[in-house]
């Protein structure tokens, strides 16, 4: 698993633990009213979840090797 991958996988399990928590009434921001804390969340759950779903991760063996004929053929920066 590259880094980029890693990274989004992290915040995207981050953004659904918050939701959960914010859905079950767990965990509250400070300095925010109720109504705004569950909008930020959805917000946050929404835009980690596009990110983590619109980027290319390359977890499964197939798609590492995918990954490395892109490489060798220049379609994509080596990292």
């Amino acid at each position: 698993m590259d880094k980029g991958t890693f990274i989004r996988t992290i915040i995207l399990a981050i953004a659904l633990i918050n939701q959960f928590l914010v859905s079950y009434g767990l965990y509250e921001i400070p300095g925010t009213a109720e109504d705004q804390t569950e909008f930020i969340s959805y917000i946050f759950t929404t835009v980690a979840a596009a990110v983590a779903w619109f980027k290319n991760n390359y977890v499964t063996a197939k798609g590492k090797k995918q990954k490395d004929v892109l490489k060798q053929k220049g379609l994509i920066r080596a990292k």
